[in-house]
C-alpha cells in the first residue's frame, strides 16, 4: 500500500518528536502492509515547514530506514492550511507537492462554516496544480453542506479521507459521513493520518476491511496513490464495486 498522507518526520509538525519515533511509526506501517508512505508535515501558520526542511528531513530518514532494514520508503509531501496554501509564493508551493508531483494535499479549515471554501480551493487548482482535499470527512463546512465538496469533486478534486474515520475514531457523526462519501463515489483515496507508532497508528487494510470496503482497497490505497504520485491518468474505481455498498432499494411486501 502507499500512504498518501503520514505525520512520519521527526520534530516538526505534531508527528514524532525523534527520528526513533519516525522509525518505529514505519516499522507499524511496513507490518500492515505499506511499502510507501508520503511525508505530509503541516504546513501552516502554527507550523511554518519550509520544503528544504522536509526534503532534509526525508533524505535522513530514508538513509536510517535502509540502515534498519526497514522496508518502507519515504517520499516528501505536506498537508498545507487552506490559508497558507493561499499564501505561499508560487515557487514553494510548487516543491510542497506529494511525492513532487502535480497534486497538493490541502487541508480545509475545522470551522463550522468557511465562506468561499470553493471558490479557495479553485483558485489553487487555476494555479495548474492538482489539488487533494485532506479528511473532508472531518470538516464541519462539508457536514453543513455537501453540495460544495460536490462540486468540488465535480471540478476534478480528489479527496483522501482518514483510515479511522471509517471505524469511529472520530466519532460516529465522521464515520457516518466517511461511508457516504465512499457510497456516493465521492472518496478517491484512503490514508492513515498517522502521528506515531500508537497515537493514530499507520493502520488502513484493517480499517478498511472492517469498514466492509474491501473490494475497494487496492483502488484506494495503491492505484489512486500511485497516479497521484507518478503523473498518471487517476483511474477510475473497479467496476461495479461503489454501487455494491449502496442500499437495494426494498419493495413494500420485501419489509415485512
Amino acid at each position: 500500500m502507499i500512504d498518501l498522507h503520514c505525520h512520519v518526520l521527526p520534530g516538526i509538525d505534531d508527528g514524532p518528536e525523534t527520528i526513533e519515533g519516525s522509525l518505529a511509526l514505519a516499522r507499524v506501517a511496513s507490518a500492515a502492509g505499506t511499502h510507501t508512505i508520503v511525508a505530509t508535515p503541516h504546513v501552516s501558520a502554527h507550523y511554518p515547514n519550509d520544503p528544504d526542511t522536509i526534503a532534509r528531513l526525508v533524505a535522513e530518514l530514508n538513509e536510517r530506514l535502509v540502515a534498519e532494514g526497514i522496508a518502507v520508503e519515504v517520499r516528501a509531501g505536506a498537508e498545507i492550511a487552506l490559508t497558507s496554501a493561499l499564501e505561499l509564493p508560487a515557487e514553494q508551493l510548487a516543491r510542497l507537492t506529494l511525492g513532487g508531483g502535480r497534486w497538493l494535499l490541502i487541508e480545509p479549515p475545522f470551522t463550522p462554516t468557511a465562506s468561499g471554501i470553493d471558490a479557495m480551493l479553485v483558485d489553487i487548482a487555476r494555479g495548474g496544480h492538482g489539488v487533494v482535499i485532506a479528511h473532508p470527512e472531518r470538516c464541519p463546512a462539508f457536514h453543513r453542506d455537501r453540495t460544495v465538496l460536490e462540486f468540488l469533486v465535480r471540478a476534478g478534486m480528489l479527496t483522501s479521507i482518514t483510515a479511522g474515520s471509517l471505524v469511529g475514531r472520530f466519532g460516529g457523526e465522521v464515520r457516518r459521513f466517511a461511508l457516504a462519501l465512499v457510497r456516493d463515489g465521492l472518496v478517491h483515496n484512503v490514508a492513515s493520518d498517522a502521528h506515531g507508532a500508537t497515537k493514530r497508528a499507520p493502520g488502513m487494510a484493517e480499517e478498511l476491511g472492517e469498514a466492509g470496503l474491501r473490494p475497494l482497497a487496492a483502488w484506494l490505497t495503491e492505484e489512486v496513490p500511485a497516479a497521484v504520485l507518478d503523473g498518471g491518468e487517476v483511474p477510475p474505481p473497479p467496476r461495479g464495486a461503489i454501487e455494491a455498498l449502496r442500499p437495494r432499494r426494498s419493495w413494500p411486501w420485501q419489509r415485512r
